[in-house]
């Protein structure tokens, strides 16, 4: 049997939830390259970052702050340093009132794996729409589907022009829900059949 794999998300339907603002530097300033820990590639950030509560709740171990940056508590950010120590950094962050340990988790890999055929839809950006440096990009993906043979040593990891989606394997979803990890939802992009 093969290995299955998943879309890995921020729960938003969790009630009474917590959410997170805009990743900040030690200066209490927004950082205006905040978009560097979701898009598959290592970020050479050094120092501490806070992160504010933007809608007062419920702390959750799985979340994303703005932009979509993952936020996870040391309980799940030892799952990925155990089960996907090649493929993530980590990078402490604060939350005001808030004890635990919390961290970006940053996907450092980019694999160009969505299988279009098996998708329900992949559409890419062309010249009609205006914007040349997207040429060639996914436009919008439905229903995703990945190729596990174009995956290597990858585990945890981006698709290639598709990096708004985080993959991660079936072993990390079955520790992260042996723990309980709240704030997490997931998605099968495995192959079909």
């Amino acid at each position: 049997m093969s290995l299955r794999y998943f879309d890995l998300a921020d729960d938003v339907y969790v009630e009474g939830r917590w959410e997170l603002g805009h990743p900040q530097d030690d200066q209490g300033r927004d950082l205006e390259d905040s978009w560097q820990f979701r898009i598959g590639r290592p970020s050479s950030w050094e120092g501490r970052l806070h992160i504010p509560i933007d809608i007062p709740g419920n702390a959750l171990d799985y979340s994303h702050a703005a932009f979509g940056t993952p936020v996870v508590t040391s309980r799940v950010a030892s799952i990925f340093e155990r089960l996907a120590p090649n493929d993530i950094q980590l990078f402490p962050v604060s939350i005001e009132g808030q004890s635990d340990d919390f961290f970006i988790l940053n996907a450092i890999r980019r694999v160009n794996c969505i299988d279009d055929e098996a998708s329900e839809e992949a559409r890419y950006w062309t010249r009609r729409n205006g914007i040349a440096e997207k040429v060639g990009t996914y436009i919008s993906v439905w229903g995703m589907r990945i190729d596990t043979t174009r995956l290597g040593s990858a585990r945890v990891f981006r698709p290639l022009h598709w990096e708004v989606v985080l993959v991660i394997p079936e072993d990390i979803k079955l520790a992260l829900e042996a723990i309980g990890a709240t704030g997490v939802q997931f998605k099968d992009v495995s192959p079909l059949g």
